[in-house]
């Protein structure tokens, strides 16, 4: 199982939708956000995910498909 972060960045028409629950139900992920900021006309999330490598690719593409901008995100950080 791999661990990976990335910073995800959604557009006004995206923000009621439950993007992350979509994600997790579609693939064999597991999401958990980090940091998030929400507003009525943008919103970001810092978001790791846990899973086999291939299949966080696959969500990862799936969050784009739905408009989403998406960068990992480097850290070396021990919390």
């Amino acid at each position: 199982m791999a661990k990976l972060r990335f910073h995800i960045r959604y557009p006004e028409d995206k923000i009621p939708s439950p993007i992350l629950y979509e994600v997790g139900q579609e693939f064999q992920v597991v999401p958990s956000i980090r940091r998030a900021d929400v507003r009525e006309t943008t919103g970001w999330m810092d978001v790791e995910f846990t899973g086999e490598p291939d299949e966080i690719d696959r969500a990862i593409q799936g969050l784009r498909q739905k408009g989403c901008s998406v960068d990992p995100i480097e850290l070396n950080v021990v919390e």
